[in-house]
Order: structure tokens, then C-alpha cells, then sequence
């Protein structure tokens, strides 16, 4: 949401230099939240992403359970959170039925009145409880600097929910507790925050290295094997470590210990990050890239180039693949590999996707004949379940055939749902959807994922293409000769010169894409790139 509609008049209440509203409320130290009529955030600042998480989308219902305050026009309340962190709340009417919420730390009478909550199922502290603790240990004044915190998430915990069940799930998270609360010396304070999210509190830390052990410590007991209804279970563990100091707030040392833990997630998971100064600066400009992308998606900022690739027995084309742009107003040009990870993060990449796909269907329809539109889709895509769906409608109102349209995923669409993701894409391919692998050779499992699913095409990653050592060839043979005799078709990725090219003629490759036969173009140039047939380039083709 832009806070341009929480200020319609804004421009004349700043002058020249000063921060805007928006960079106001991202840079608050406590959470600030807009729902509209429906009781559904449209609007979270960072502080509100940190405490809840992804909380754009949620129903202000479950983040609170029981409050009803925008029913009663109360103008403020105590709200207790579903993980049981009690908040002052502020309320105020924004129009059109929104209204805002200001949430903040109780005060300290209120503080002194609520119980130190336990967590029922592993019995650790609760977060209201780690804050008590914390806001103690921090106002302790020198002793502040000998406090660390250890913010810690379960690696691949969802999965034994998901295939165990939650009975097995609950009793996981038991013996995590217990491995925490053992790896801890005595005055330490363990809390479970809710889900798999665990928080160290630890005391009397002289030196930097005795945290960055503890860290280590925590990661290697978490990550041991469980035998737990007799399923033998591995997980492993992220930690975020962020030291105390004398100014800090019980907040902001969260905060740091949570940019930590990102980047240890960031960073390949199963490890442990110390926070840095710099990570705070990172997670605003993701922040504001998250924010750009929201603008981007409602402006149309967006549009597809596309790039053809040319079936090598006919020297034709046979079709284009749609590529992202972003035309950022002030920015300019951001290539894909700056924003789709932020967008894939904050699940924005759905919504993006869905425009992409039906953006490239319409535009499709005006290439003549049977001509191929090839279109990448997200792992989050598949995640959403809504992928059926929105083919069906691209499909519906560009009037595009089945045939014409091709779906590339790559593998890390495949891992983390197989099943589900292969039951997919035989659905599309029963529609007549063709169905490619994107980058084929460069995940461990690709061979694997070839007995289970026959794809239409695969695509050998430029990287082989580009080598030009004995390997590169050896891998580009072996992966052109096991699709060809499994009867797919094979687009080699990255041709820009004529020797490559002579050498994927060579190699049984059926397509290839890459500068030297077509670079990525807008949709308007697409028809004149085909009358053209480029003549002089197919004599050079041919030498």
C-alpha cells in the first residue's frame, strides 16, 4: 500500500530535504498497521514485519484473537497477540472504512502487572516474558553489554508437519526445547515465540567469541538426529546473534538478532550469522525495493521482452520466450536478478507471475501461425495452488491455444513438493500445455526428475554452452543424446557465436537461443524481426 492515500495533501506538508511520511513510519521502532474495511492488513511498516512476520494479506482476527475494536470505534485497548505479546493499541479512522493501529510496548505498570507466561507445549518463556527478562537485563547499566541474544528458526520443519503429521510435529518441537535449555547454563532464558521460533537470552557474556560459541553450540545440538514414534528425523537449525549494549532497546536488539538470522537463512541455512552494522541498511533497501515492487505491479511497470529460439534443422523460429523488465520511473532499467528474489520473499512473484502469463498470452496471439510462447514460472507459483487456474484464464481471454503456450520450471520448482508439483504439470500437459525444464544439468537431481515426468523440452544451461573444455562438451553431448532418445526436444542456452553454434549442430540439439540469433526485443519490434527473416545473419550462419 502507498501511505499517498494515508496523506493525500503530504507534498505540502514537507519541505525540501525533510523525510517523508512513509520514511517516517518505516524507521518507527514499534509496529504500525492499516487494514481496511474487511479487517485485512493492506500495510505493515518494518517494525510490524519483524514482530509478525509476512503480515500483509493477514485477517487482523487471527493476529489478535477476540478484539473487536473496529466494531466499537474504541479509540485504544490492550491487544494480546496470538503468540501472547500484549501491546497498547492506538486506533484511528482513515476512511473508505481503513483504519490504522498504533502498537506499542506496554508500559511499565502494565509490564509489572502481566504474569510470566510459559508456553504450553514445550513450557520455555513466552514472548512477552523474553521481553520482561530482556528489558531488565538491558537497563542493568554495564551489565547491558554482557547480554546476547540467539534468535533461532528450525530448518526443513515444515516438512515433518507436512508428511508426519502435527502430533509428530509437537513432539519435535519438545526435544528441540530440551536440547535448547540444555546447551544454555543456568540463568539463561530460553523462549519459544511461537511456530519453530526459539529465542536465547544469555547473561554474563565477557567476550564476543563466548556468544559466536553458543551460536555454534545451538546449531550442532539442533541439528543431531531425532528418533521420535520411530521415524528417524534430521532438521537443522538457523541462528541470528546480536550482542547488547547500554543504549539499545529490548526491540531493536530482536530486530538485530533477527537481520542476523536472515542472513544466516540467506546465507544457506544449518550456520549461524553474528549481526553486522551494514544488515539494517540491506533489509530497509529490501524493504524499499518490496515497496517499489507493490507501486510497480499497480503503475504497470512492468513489461515482457522476448527472445526467439531457432529450430536448428529449418533455421526458423519457432517461438519466444517471454523475459521481465522493469522500467522503474526514477531507478530506470532493474534487471530480474535485483528484484525476483525480494519478490519471491514477500510472495509478490504470484501476482507478478499471473501478469506475466496473461500479458504473454495476449501478446502472443498476434505472432502468425503456431508460433510458441515460453513462459517461466516461480516455485511459489506452484506453492500457491491458484497455477491451474491461472493458465486456464490466460488462456481463455487471449484466446491463445493450448499448444502454443510452454511452461519452464526449473528444479527448485521440483524439491520441496515433487509430488504435488508433478501432479501439476500433468494437469497442464492434459490441457495441451507444453512443459519445459529450465537449466537443465546444473541441479543434482535433474536425471531424476526425467523418469518421473516426460517434459516436452529441456533446456541445457548456457554455462555448458559457453565451456569450451573437453567437460562442457562431454556433459552437452551426454544431456543432448539421453533427451533426444527420450524424444524432447533440446534448446541449448547462450549461443553468441558462430563456433558454438557449429558445435551445437554437432551435438543433436533440436533449438537454440542466445544473441547470436536473436537478442531479447519488446513486442513491437517482434513482426519485423520475423518478416525480416534476416537474411545476412543466416549466411553467416551457415559460413
Amino acid at each position: 500500500m502507498s501511505l499517498a492515500t494515508l496523506s493525500p495533501n503530504r507534498s505540502a506538508q514537507y519541505s525540501p530535504g525533510t523525510p517523508s511520511a512513509e520514511q517516517v513510519l518505516e524507521n518507527l521502532p514499534h509496529p504500525v498497521l492499516v487494514a481496511d474495511a474487511d479487517a485485512i492488513v493492506i500495510y505493515s511498516n518494518l517494525a510490524g514485519q519483524i514482530v509478525f512476520g509476512a503480515v500483509v494479506g493477514c485477517d487482523v482476527h487471527s493476529l489478535f484473537p477476540g478484539s473487536t475494536f473496529w466494531l466499537t470505534g474504541t479509540p485504544s485497548a490492550i491487544l494480546t497477540s496470538l503468540n501472547g505479546e500484549k501491546f497498547e493499541a492506538a486506533f484511528a479512522p482513515l476512511g473508505e472504512g481503513r483504519f490504522l493501529i498504533d502498537l506499542r510496548p506496554p508500559s511499565d505498570s502494565a509490564v509489572a502487572e502481566m504474569p510470566e507466561t510459559l508456553d504450553e507445549l514445550t513450557g520455555l518463556k513466552k514472548r512477552n516474558a523474553l521481553l520482561s527478562h530482556l528489558s531488565l537485563a538491558l537497563s542493568d547499566g554495564p551489565a547491558a553489554s554482557s547480554v546476547a541474544i540467539h534468535c533461532l528458526d528450525l530448518d526443513r520443519f515444515k516438512m515433518v508437519n507436512d508428511t508426519l503429521g502435527h502430533a509428530v510435529g509437537d513432539l519435535l518441537l519438545k526435544k528441540v526445547a530440551d536440547r535448547l535449555t540444555a546447551a544454555c547454563r543456568k540463568g539463561d532464558i530460553v523462549a519459544r515465540l511461537g511456530g519453530d521460533e526459539f529465542v536465547v537470552l544469555q547473561h554474563n557474556v565477557d567476550e564476543e567469541v563466548e556468544a559466536v560459541t553458543v551460536a555454534s553450540r545451538l546449531v550442532d545440538l539442533v541439528g543431531r538426529t531425532y528418533v521420535i514414534n520411530g521415524h528417524t528425523i534430521n532438521i537443522g537449525a538457523s541462528v541470528g546473534v546480536a550482542l547488547g549494549t547500554n543504549a539499545i532497546q529490548p526491540r531493536d536488539l530482536l530486530r538485530n538478532g533477527d537481520l542476523a538470522l536472515y542472513e544466516a537463512k540467506k546465507a544457506g541455512r544449518g550456520r549461524y550469522r553474528k549481526f553486522e552494522s551494514g544488515m539494517d541498511a540491506l533489509l530497509l533497501g529490501r524493504r524499499e525495493m518490496e515497496i517499489d515492487l507493490r507501486r510497480a505491479l499497480a503503475l504497470k511497470q512492468f513489461k515482457l521482452n522476448y527472445q526467439p529460439f531457432l529450430n536448428v534443422a529449418t533455421n526458423s523460429v519457432d517461438g519466444f520466450e517471454a523475459l521481465l523488465r522493469w522500467e522503474h520511473p526514477i531507478k530506470g532499467n532493474i534487471p530480474p536478478l535485483s528484484f525476483v528474489s525480494v519478490a519471491e520473499e514477500n510472495g509478490l512473484i504470484v501476482k507478478i507471475g499471473e501478469w506475466v502469463l496473461r500479458t504473454a498470452c495476449i501478446e502472443a496471439m498476434s505472432w502468425p501461425g503456431e508460433m510458441i510462447v515460453a513462459v517461466n514460472v516461480s516455485p511459489l507459483q506452484f506453492k500457491a495452488d491458484t497455477l491451474l487456474e491461472t493458465v486456464a484464464s490466460a488462456l481463455k481471454n487471449s484466446g491463445l491455444p493450448p499448444q502454443r503456450l510452454e511452461i519452464e520450471i526449473t528444479e527448485g520448482a521440483l524439491l520441496d513438493d515433487t509430488n504435488n508439483v508433478i501432479q501439476t504439470l500433468r494437469a497442464l500437459r492434459d490441457r495441451g500445455v507444453k512443459i519445459s525444464m529450465d537449466d537443465f544439468g546444473t541441479g543434482y537431481s535433474s536425471l531424476s526428475y526425467l523418469q518421473k515426468f516426460p517434459f516436452n523440452k529441456i533446456k541445457i544451461d548456457r554455462s555448458f554452452v559457453a565451456g569450451d573444455d573437453a567437460d562442457s562438451e562431454a556433459i552437452l553431448r551426454s544431456i543432448a543424446s539421453l533427451g533426444t532418445s527420450l524424444g524432447m526436444a533440446i534448446t541449448a542456452e547462450g549461443v553468441e557465436t558462430a563456433e558454438q553454434l557449429a558445435r551445437i549442430r554437432g551435438e543433436r540439439c533440436t533449438h537454440v537461443q542466445g544473441y547470436l540469433t536473436g537478442r531479447p526485443m519488446g513486442t513491437d519490434q517482434v513482426p519485423a524481426f520475423l518478416a525480416q527473416n534476416d537474411l545476412e545473419k543466416k549466411e553467416f550462419i551457415h559460413g
